[in-house]
């Protein structure tokens, strides 16, 4: 029976340490095992704490990546734990890398972001990686009718991984709600991924994103996010407090 690696806790969240997340998706690929991967960081820690909706999807993921600085350093720092981040996008890339340069019969498909997007990024890794098989794409925006004629497209055609960019935690409920169309299919949510790979917008410099800051070159970039990197000190606030109430419990999930 398929079982999920041991996580360790997060404010009450689990996250999978492992040395490889790439190898473990393909071997999950290969043995036709469905998984919900979740990209965590401490803005969507603290939706959590609000949502519990996304709680409980979080909580049931197969694999959850400590994908921001925040929740990093919360390992790094309060557990003591050997921990590298790795970022959704990232993730997402190698995985593409892989399946594309095996030349597997591993069909992709990308749903999410504004009218064209997902379909400008798809032609994107088509030309990177001309063996990757991308059979589809679908914007995020669309009426009740589309959602569901994506649906059935999704049922039909089987596709083995999934990309949904529809931001936190919009992607989350969704993939948790819909994964039974492709039991099979290794579903993960990119956030605005689609934007980078289509050339909307830019990363953050490697130097920042090593140094733990790319939150910093977003802030620059989208000054209107201020708001939501508030989360940032109301994590390590959260985090701290709740490590030292729990520093006599075994901070592990099974």
């Amino acid at each position: 029976m398929f079982q999920r690696p041991q996580a360790l806790s997060v404010l009450g969240l689990p996250v999978h340490i492992m040395t490889s997340y790439p190898k473990w998706l393909l071997e999950c690929l290969q043995n036709k095992r469905g998984i919900h991967v979740v990209t965590l960081n401490a803005e969507m820690s603290i939706q959590a704490e609000r949502n519990s909706s996304l709680a409980g999807v979080i909580q049931n993921a197969d694999l959850v990546i400590p994908d921001g600085a925040g929740v990093v350093l919360y390992l790094r720092w309060l557990l003591g734990k050997k921990v590298n981040r790795c970022p959704g996008i990232e993730l997402a890339e190698e995985l593409l890398q892989e399946v594309g340069q095996q030349n597997t019969a591993i069909e992709v498909f990308f749903y999410g972001g504004a009218p064209g997007v997902a379909a400008n990024a798809a032609q994107y890794w088509q030309q990177q990686l001309p063996d990757l098989r991308i059979v589809g794409t679908h914007s995020g925006y669309h009426t009740t009718e589309e959602e569901e004629k994506l649906q059935q497209t999704l049922a039909k055609i089987q596709p083995q991984v999934i990309f949904v960019g529809l931001g936190v935690p919009r992607q989350e409920l969704w993939i948790a709600k819909n994964r039974l169309l492709c039991p099979q299919a290794v579903w993960i949510g990119v956030g605005g991924s689609f934007d980078i790979w289509s050339g909307i917008k830019t990363r953050a410099p490697r130097w920042l994103g090593n140094n733990n800051l790319e939150w910093l070159y977003r802030l620059y970039k989208e000054p209107w996010r201020w708001r939501r990197m508030l989360a940032l000190p109301e994590f390590a606030l959260k985090a701290s407090v709740y490590r030292f109430k729990t520093k006599d419990v075994n901070p592990t999930i099974n």
